[in-house]
């Protein structure tokens, strides 16, 4: 059993995200704060806010207010199958074009035969409310993220009035939340919107709410779900109008708003289910459901602090403070404040029994987004799940497994109809319909290492918490199950005997062939044999926690012990691939090759020297050549130190 040294290489994933500061004493906690001295000028200054399953994104604009809107399964698209059925028939031709060193005509092959249509199926915007005040030339204006309490504010002066807005999404009352309130009374007056950049009808429901309500799709293309979104205005004091698809409020002391929104991909009546909401929130009043939700996000966000020694720069505003680390100054508080920013997005948008954090999180602006905001399970995904455990946010951990599970119905069918194989097999990135097929170009989609990646979470889990239950009814079965497609996926190298993976390429990189043609196939290439290994070994242990010792345990240890195992070049580095191919692309964002030194436990200083060292001679040369320029391959290059 591996236990210690697993628990022992989790422990050290900590330790690097808060490296740099290990050093210093630990010092009163500087309030976790974000703060500006003025509104968001464009979307990513925006400051979100969410319950796991509806999102918004607060601009703190004077004139008119733009809270941008999320709900977690505003998709495009339904269920198709991708799947080219037959594809195995050429699965030897493949493999022996890739051993004979004929990697372009491989490709060829597998391009024609085995890869599906990409077909662009967004996570889109739920829309926006719009907030008419016409506060221009506002003084003494501050915005605030209070992470402590998942609450967005702004404040300032207007016509010698101070003005003052509440933003929060609820997660016991599943409603988002604002609140407008002023220090003189009647002050209040504006006028509210509903809108999204297409397919939608607003009306207004009665004297004091306005409804939102259309079907998604991408260009006509792939039709999606249906949403409703509905809102309601809630005076005090004043009056309110509704006309012309607006609610407009005059003259009142204060004013909340409670919006909900639901679709048809997990309601059968989301309008009825928004009504049911918004009538229980109001029923409540807003301040029990201000403290019921900071009550709720205080379980989760306050079971971890860090502080680290350093001058208190919390009145300076965060924009100021980035700038200045950015320019070189010192300012430990500020790596504090973003450790706990990382974690309060975690919790706002991946709750248990919603959908898993795309790659936005939950946040999306657009109707057609990049790379769809979709969930790219060749790394993007599990990365934002690795501070679930070591974060003390298991739960958070949920949506990422039912992910996975949702996965393994049309997995198993991949597996089978392309490969005919056992288990089930995911590929590089699924979407909200849970297709599993390669698809689009070799350079990316043919590389059916997901499920196996995807299933070490499971494992991760069972480490921190030592929930035996979870690992026999969940955890166990999932990876037993995208081991049995490895262990039929595997063949022989006629040069070896070893076995390998393939063909199959190291996640979006491409090699050079002997004749200076690129190609990106190849057989045996080092991250698909690190994460098979970590896979079979995270099974070996888990079975034997569980007591298991039985013919597929058996089959899974000779099986591992017959892999391939990574290579070190003759520069010192550890081979990406199984040949010493030039690369044309030396800084290339994925480092997938050191998969076994994060998140994997294949290598370490202490076991294995040889690979740790090639491991740093690989990251060494990898930067020098530009490496790490994104900041998701920053970030695992960080955790690789």
């Amino acid at each position: 059993m591996k236990h210690s040294t697993l628990l022992q290489r989790l422990s050290l994933g900590l330790s690097i995200v808060v490296a740099g500061f290990a050093w210093a004493e630990a010092s009163a906690a500087q309030p976790p704060v974000l703060w500006y001295k003025q509104p968001a000028a464009k979307w990513t200054e925006a400051l979100p806010v969410g319950n796991g399953r509806l999102g918004a994104m607060v601009f703190g604009k004077t004139d008119q207010e733009r809270i941008q809107l999320n709900e977690d399964t505003v998709w495009a698209g339904s269920p198709a199958d991708r799947d080219r059925k037959g594809a195995y028939r050429f699965l030897d031709e493949a493999r022996q074009l890739c051993f004979e060193g004929r990697y372009v005509e491989a490709e060829a092959l597998v391009q024609r035969e085995f890869l599906g249509p990409r077909w662009v199926r967004s996570y889109q915007t739920l829309g926006d409310l719009k907030i008419d005040l016409g506060h221009k030339d506002v003084a003494d204006y501050v915005r605030r993220l209070d992470l402590s309490k998942a609450i967005a504010s702004v404040e300032y002066s207007y016509q010698g009035v101070r003005y003052r807005r509440t933003v929060f999404s609820s997660p016991v009352d599943q409603v988002l939340v604002v609140r407008l309130e002023a220090d003189r009374p009647g002050s209040i007056s504006c006028t509210l919107h509903l809108d999204r950049p297409e397919n939608f009808t607003t009306e207004c429901v009665g004297d004091d709410g306005l409804r939102m309500h259309g079907q998604v799709d991408a260009g006509k293309q792939f039709p999606g779900v249906f949403y409703e979104a509905l809102l309601k205005a809630i005076p005090e004091n004043g009056q309110i109008v509704a006309e012309d698809g607006a609610l407009k409020v005059e003259r009142a002391d204060t004013l909340t708003l409670l919006l909900a929104a639901a679709t048809t991909y997990n309601r059968d009546d989301p309008l009825q289910q928004c009504r049911d909401w918004i009538a229980a929130a109001a029923k409540r009043g807003y301040s029990t459901l201000l403290v019921d939700h900071v009550a709720e996000h205080a379980r989760l966000f306050n079971r971890v602090s860090l502080s680290i020694d350093g001058p208190d720069k919390s009145s300076i505003p965060t924009d100021e403070r980035l700038n200045a680390v950015k320019a070189g100054a010192d300012d430990p508080g500020l790596v504090a404040l973003y450790f706990q920013f990382g974690r309060y997005l975690l919790i706002s948008c991946s709750r248990p029994g919603c959908m898993p954090s795309n790659l936005q999180g939950l946040w999306c602006e657009h109707i057609n987004a990049p790379w769809n905001c979709d969930y790219h399970i060749n790394i993007n995904i599990q990365m934002n799940y690795w501070p679930a455990e070591v974060c003390n946010l298991s739960e958070c951990h949920e949506p990422f497994f039912d992910l996975v599970d949702n996965l393994r119905p049309r997995g198993r069918k991949t597996a089978r109809d392309v490969y005919n194989c056992g288990g089930f097999v995911a590929h590089h990135t699924t979407d909200a319909w849970w297709w599993t097929s390669p698809i689009g170009k070799p350079g990316y989609g043919m590389w059916p290492m997901g499920a196996a990646w995807c299933v070490r979470h499971f494992w991760e889990h069972y480490l921190y918490t030592h929930d035996t239950e979870f690992l026999r009814e969940r955890g166990y079965p999932v990876m037993r199950e995208a081991a049995e497609f490895c262990l039929d996926w595997l063949c022989e190298d006629p040069k070896t005997g070893k076995l390998v993976s393939g063909p199959s390429t190291s996640p979006e990189n491409v090699f050079a062939t002997p004749d200076g043609k690129k190609a990106h196939l190849s057989m045996g290439c080092a991250m698909d044999q690190e994460i098979i290994w970590d896979l079979f070994t995270n099974l070996l242990d888990a079975a034997d926690v569980l007591g298991i010792d039985d013919a597929f345990t058996r089959r899974v240890r000779e099986t591992r012990d017959n892999l391939a195992l990574p290579k070190i070049g003759d520069d010192g580095r550890l081979m990406e691939w199984a040949e010493p191919f030039a690369e044309p692309s030396p800084g290339h964002r994925h480092v997938s090759h050191l998969f076994g030194l994060h998140p994997g436990h294949q290598f370490s200083p202490a076991e294995t020297p040889h690979y740790a060292e090639a491991a740093r001679k690989t990251l060494e040369y990898r930067l020098a050549h530009g490496g790490g320029h994104t900041g998701w391959s920053r970030a695992w290059i960080i955790n690789f130190w």
